[in-house]
């Protein structure tokens, strides 16, 4: 039994030292020994494959119109940009398509490096802090493709994303008024079309209309598509220690939310091309009169809203080498020669904010991954929400959070505490009771049980309180990974974002200085080889803490310092007893 243990011990050790090493591998700006393949560059959607729908509204590719017809001179396409007091977005005349779109109230994803903290918050600190670059969703450029496309299918040379379009003369920044538009026109094909995007004070969603004319002396049944295009790479601050989830999303009423990924796509892909012409189900909804279709990503979300109760096709496909592309096309009906229709849609392109997400559109709050534990972090969450009103701070709410979950599992936490230093004392007793059956394991286990059958001793007493409260623990680690309020926020001194690593590592040796005294409390193993790694255990969870969001940790140090307080308290009285 001691062997085994043993070798659990060093499998765990050896596991954690990897674990540990990659990190460092991560945080130095190599690759993860863990990464399928290097990052690839997207390339830019070209002409041939947009990863429009085809006329019929099916998932493949469509050939869109030329930016310039046949003999006339190029299109000059210009980039208008429009400011509001929360976001900043470049909208590009050639297809009126979303060509970056920048967060003025979220600094990017900063890594604080090591012994890199600001102690007291000096001014010249903050200032570092806030020169950083905005967080950016949107945009193309060599490492990344993040676009956001709408235009019209179902006849021959419809204005689409790539169709030259006139930006009408307008208010281009958001001063005193409460909204800004961008009205953007195109006739090609026999149909004009104006795209009309409204962006409103405070609001991270944007108004998208769609007013369709039928310039040709013949009927049209036109489409109207929405898509999101974004290449397949991996974020760079994603790890194995903090996850993010990086992908397309749907929902929709009848099958409710629906997380796919880049791997995905591109497997279906590969399975349509290798099988022409037999009949292809992608794993996601292809038909519905409601819902959204997103693009998710850790702490953000981009998601096009489509006109409500009005029927549509989803489609996912890859539009390019690492690149890929979810949507939705829409029916506009029988279009007669003169006549006009109208289509209206949303898109919000933000923060995970919960109660945000709530009024744009029912599910959508649900890209706020809480990970398989969901019904006990949404709870969880909501309890830190009306604590963090009354603190005002995310670190000490955090603090409060744990005292709170400490005296609600205080029962289970004394039996646990009970049962080990009830080993504690007997520990001398089972030790002679080792020695003298160190030869026959079957008496020895024998006696062992009669031991604890006398003491009223449950071997077992001191590892279930802790398995029942393990739930708990991870969902607190995906309520600190998922929300996007404690993203930049402050604790006290050094700790300028829970959701980075601690540049000084004042937490993570907090927490080894707190296991070690725990470790002391508890009972000590027979074998002293065991007893050894038992001690070592604790230096290399807190070197895994090193590259762990500072927040988790500062749970952690709160934990075991309430723990140790309760075990000491605990142990003494039944030593003092015996």
């Amino acid at each position: 039994m001691d062997i085994n243990k043993r070798t659990i011990l060093w499998i765990v050790f050896s596991v954690s030292l990897v674990f540990l090493w990659n990190e460092w591998m991560i945080s130095t700006g190599k690759p993860s020994m863990f990464a399928p393949a290097p990052t690839q560059t997207a390339k830019a959607p070209a002409a041939k494959a947009a990863g429009l729908p085809a006329p019929s509204a099916s998932a493949t590719a469509a050939t869109p119109g030329a930016a310039a017809v046949d003999g006339a001179a190029p299109f000059k396409s210009e980039i208008i940009t429009i400011t509001t007091d929360v976001m900043k977005v470049d909208i590009d005349t050639l297809g009126g398509q979303i060509k970056r779109l920048e967060l003025l109230n979220y600094k990017a994803a900063g890594n604080p490096g090591w012994f890199g903290g600001c102690f007291g918050l000096s001014e010249a600190c903050k200032s570092n802090l806030d020169a950083r670059a905005n967080e950016v969703l949107f945009q193309q450029n060599a490492a990344k493709t993040y676009l956001g496309q709408t235009g019209l299918v179902g006849a021959p040379g419809l204005p689409n994303h790539n169709t030259g379009f006139v930006a009408k003369p307008g208010v281009r920044t958001l001063a005193n008024g409460n909204q800004v538009q961008l009205v953007l026109e195109a006739e090609q094909g026999g149909v004009k079309l104006t795209k009309t995007l409204t962006f409103k004070r405070g609001d991270y969603v944007v108004d998208v209309r769609h007013d369709v004319t039928n310039t040709g002396a013949a009927p049209l049944t036109p489409e109207l598509y929405l898509q999101l295009v974004h290449d397949g790479n991996k974020p760079p601050e994603s790890s194995w220690f903090n996850s993010s989830f990086t992908g397309p999303t749907l929902y929709t009423d009848a099958d409710k939310y629906k997380k796919l990924s880049f791997e995905k796509i591109e497997k279906e892909d590969k399975t349509q091309k290798e099988n022409p012409g037999k009949p292809f189900t992608p794993d996601h909804p292809t038909k519905a009169d409601s819902g959204w279709i997103a693009i998710s990503q850790h702490f953000f979300v981009s998601a096009f809203v489509p006109q409500a109760k009005a029927a549509r096709d989803i489609f996912t496909k890859k539009v390019d080498t690492n690149l890929y592309a979810i949507g939705v096309v829409q029916p506009l009906g029988t279009l007669a020669p003169g006549a006009t229709v109208s289509n209206t849609a949303q898109l919000y392109s933000g923060p995970q904010n919960e109660k945000a997400l709530e009024k744009v559109s029912p599910g959508l709050e649900l890209v706020k991954d809480y990970g398989m534990l969901t019904i006990i972090a949404k709870p969880m969450y909501w309890v830190m929400e009306h604590l963090h009103s009354a603190l005002g701070n995310w670190g000490w709410t955090i603090i409060a959070f744990t005292i709170l979950i400490k005296l609600v599992f205080f029962p289970l936490s004394a039996a646990s505490y009970r049962s080990m230093a009830k080993m504690k004392v007997v520990t001398p007793k089972m030790t002679e009771i080792r020695e003298r059956y160190k030869g026959d394991p079957q008496k020895m286990n024998q006696a062992m049980m009669e031991l604890y059958k006398t003491e009223k001793i449950n071997p077992l007493g001191g590892c279930l309180p802790i398995l029942v409260q393990m739930p708990v623990f991870i969902a607190l680690y995906w309520v600190l990974n998922a929300s996007v309020e404690m993203r930049g926020a402050p604790w006290v001194g050094w700790i300028t974002d829970l959701t980075q690593h601690d540049p000084w590592a004042i937490l993570p040796v907090l927490y080894a200085i707190s296991m070690f005294i725990t470790t002391k409390l508890n009972p000590q193993p027979a074998d002293p080889v065991q007893a050894k790694m038992m001690l070592f255990m604790p230096l290399a969870f807190s070197l895994m803490f090193f590259f762990f969001p500072s927040g988790l940790v500062l749970y952690w140090v709160v934990n075991n310092v309430l723990s140790i307080a309760q075990q000491w308290v605990i142990t003494r009285k039944y030593g003092a007893a015996k």
